[in-house]
């Protein structure tokens, strides 16, 4: 599934990355990977801490 290989880009980059940098990695059409994203966005799994640039969400670890 596309949103399985964006997530996994994401992760990879250990940084925020945006999507012309997710097609680069993971040869996915760019119109695959907007759709992607929507859907991750939708489903909470990424957030943007900088403008046009995405990262996995990050779980809080605690209590």
């Amino acid at each position: 599934m596309s949103a399985e290989k964006v997530l996994a880009a994401m992760e990879a980059a250990g940084k925020p990355v945006k999507a012309g940098e997710i097609v680069t990695a993971t040869g996915l059409d760019r119109k695959e990977v907007d759709k992607a994203m929507n859907q991750l966005k939708k489903e909470g799994k990424i957030v943007s801490p900088v403008r046009c640039a995405w990262e996995p969400k990050k779980l809080k670890k605690g209590l």
